[in-house]
């Protein structure tokens, strides 16, 4: 079945399926369609089914036959069609008001199967289960699936828009060492310690927390055995807080208000510390509790709210599956609770717990990687012969998945998993000439779906009468610890987020520097001077110009993807009264320029550049690490925009000056 999702209001729609036999023929009226079923009702759903069944027909034809297809449409009415196979799942994006170009809506497709993946771990990998995962029989489960997927492509699309950060794919921090040092701090103390030796924890621990202004990173902290967070699940959870809890930048405090009318210099947001609070102290004993002081009034008030700010529901963890390389095992999509709590609007505490049966995921996982690639030796054609030949390691999958299943037992929902493995066991080991390769793989193929059920049941399912979480009440006395803590800084960070890294303490060393844009691909994090073209009053002054250099920047950052696409590195133009620059680049541990070498060149069908579309930059430091195995290898990205009369050997001058000045705060760890 397809699964269908609606992600704008008219012409912009997005479809995604798993169904390979739709008919019929596109028709003009599409739009149409759109208008007069905002309901995802059975005839709007058959409806789309006929109008797109020429284009997925053609193209799974074209697959089929010469291993090859198009991956875009333009029709007679000028719509835009992207298709994209992932496995023998199809995505199509589609848009017909000129509004999204072909890399916007690939881009999209991939940040939806990023998304999926987040939300729905290992089942992905078998078709049939993630198509009831995608279309529940249920309409009403069926609503909330559609509505989920909707919400976070559209929160997407929106801080792709808005925000710097979503725009480069990269983390942005908080620029403010001493409270993020405090903060840090007040996670590991008065948050994961205080959760983690709780009775109310319910067998869960939390691995990771990390408090958001907006979509900006205050602190983060790991506990000593947690996997690092890779920057793509980090930004992906990010999106989930965002869709949460929206950012309405219209709820500002007297104290934003007021400074929209005040010199903007870096020294005017430094709020006053609580008595007692040293620049430089160490966080002990009274000295720490004494920074965060504040009216027992306040105190009383958020004890009040506290009990307010877990709407029906709330209080229940968001599954999500992450990456997770542990010291002895792997994960690519381990089960995690995601704990998502709003301090105050624009500020969240996020915390990750690590659940139960975690350990259960690393072998299935370990299970389902070994018969996936047995599965695609035996599609690839090869002669049976003996098994081993095929997949030299059968003995030991066999062992282990004799043990797997004796330590999971055989209650019903195993029954099925071990008449499966008994059959390929009787296939896989009898006599070469007595079996054919094709019922060989179609009981592998039974094996591998049978684990993904598995997996289902084990982190997708949750049984009637569960409640295996974070109780409620230590959810909320850590959220009112929390908010006792950063009472005093509230405003503060409202007002940093905002203006987080200004050009005025830029334009006295670098003159004609308009904006830049500097990111650690190894980390994931970016600096970025902030562009507030909603504001009154802005650095770059009032009225249209705001918005222009913004449209300058997103500009820019599309050609650099274009040309990195194309294997360039380098890129230095003029744009009308402005020079422009972009530079991708590698360094050791220590921080020496490594020899440029040849990128690999990118089909247009790839991958978009980035970090939520494939982790680029992860793939392209390996590919970089491969002659450089005995060295740290880092990565680098730069774009910058000058005023068009500044000499071209000047602002590359600049440009080397200011990765210099920048390079020392990128060292400060970000997970």
């Amino acid at each position: 079945m397809k699964c269908l999702l609606i992600s704008s209001e008219s012409a912009q729609v997005l479809f995604y399926w798993t169904d390979q036999e739709f008919e019929a023929s596109l028709k003009h009226r599409f739009e149409n369609l759109v208008e007069q079923h905002r309901e995802t009702s059975p005839a709007f759903e058959d409806s789309i089914n006929t109008l797109f069944a020429p284009l997925l027909i053609s193209c799974i034809t074209l697959n089929e036959k010469i291993s090859d297809t198009y991956t875009s449409v333009v029709s007679e009415n000028n719509y835009l069609f992207i298709v994209h196979q992932f496995g023998e799942c199809t995505y199509v994006a589609v848009n017909g008001d000129g509004s999204e170009s072909e890399d916007d809506l690939r881009r999209k497709i991939f940040v939806l199967k990023k998304i999926i993946d987040v939300c729905f771990g290992l089942v992905t990998l078998d078709t049939n289960i993630l198509k009831k995962k995608l279309r529940p029989q249920d309409t009403e489960q069926r609503c909330k699936v559609w509505k989920m997927l909707q919400n976070l492509l559209m929160t997407y699309s929106h801080l792709r828009e808005e925000d710097q950060s979503f725009l480069v794919e990269a983390v942005e921090r908080l620029i403010h060492p001493q409270l993020c040092e405090q903060c840090i701090e007040l996670l590991d103390r008065h948050v994961v310690q205080q959760i983690n030796s709780s009775m109310e924890r319910a067998n869960e621990e939390v691995v990771h927390s990390f408090i958001l202004v907006h979509t900006k990173l205050l602190a983060f902290f790991s506990s000593r055995n947690a996997s690092s967070l890779r920057p793509s699940d980090l930004l992906a959870l990010i999106l989930i807080a965002q869709d949460m809890y929206p950012s309405d930048h219209n709820l500002e405090s007297p104290i934003v208000k007021d400074l929209d009318n005040t010199a903007i210099t870096e020294e005017v947001y430094a709020p006053t510390l609580s008595s007692g609070a040293g620049g430089g102290e160490s966080l002990e004993g009274s000295s720490y509790m004494s920074q965060f002081t504040h009216s027992m009034v306040q105190v009383a008030e958020d004890s009040l709210q506290a009990f307010e700010l877990f709407p029906s529901g709330s209080s229940t963890p968001k599954r999500v599956f992450l990456d997770a390389n542990l010291k002895d095992n792997y994960c690519p999509m381990m089960p995690h609770n995601m704990y998502c709590m709003s301090l105050w609007p624009g500020i969240s505490l996020v915390l990750l717990t690590k659940v139960p049966s975690s350990h259960v995921a690393v072998t299935l996982y370990q299970l389902l990687d070994a018969f996936s690639v047995l599965e695609a030796k035996l599609s690839d054609g090869q002669e049976l012969g003996s098994t081993s030949r095929i997949y030299p390691n059968i003995p030991d999958l066999r062992q282990r998945m004799d043990k797997f299943i004796k330590a999971v037992g055989v209650p019903k929902r195993q029954v099925k998993l071990q008449s499966a493995w008994v059959e390929f066991k009787n296939k896989a080991f009898s006599k070469p000439d007595s079996v054919k390769s094709q019922e060989l793989l179609q009981a592998c193929r039974n094996v591998k779906s049978q684990l993904c059920l598995l997996y289902q049941q084990y982190f997708l399912l949750k049984p009637a009468g569960d409640s295996q979480h974070l109780s409620v009440n230590l959810q909320t006395k850590t959220l009112k610890i929390v908010q006792e803590k950063l009472m005093d800084w509230k405003d503060f960070l409202l007002v940093k987020s905002k203006r987080n890294t200004t050009m005025i303490s830029y334009l006295r060393e670098f003159p004609g520097l308009i904006h830049f844009i500097y990111v650690d691909r190894t980390v994931g994090q970016m600096v970025a001077p902030s562009l507030n073209i909603s504001e009154k009053s802005t650095e770059l002054g009032k009225g249209p110009l705001a918005s222009f250099i913004k449209s300058k920047v997103w500009s820019l950052v599309g050609l650099g993807r274009r040309y990195l696409q194309k294997g360039y590195t380098t890129l230095t133009f003029r744009d009308g009264d402005y020079y422009c620059c972009y530079f991708l680049w590698f360094e050791n541990e220590t921080g020496y320029k490594l020899p440029v070498i040849e990128l690999p060149v990118l089909s247009d069908d790839s991958a978009p550049i980035g970090t939520l579309t494939g982790d680029y930059y992860r793939k392209l430091l390996r590919y970089y690490g491969k002659n450089h195995s005995l060295e740290v290898i880092k990565c680098f990205e730069l774009l910058t925009i000058h005023l068009g009369v500044i000499p071209t050997e000047f602002v590359v001058q600049q440009c080397s000056d200011l990765v210099r000045k920048l390079w020392e705060p990128s060292r400060i760890p970000l997970l």
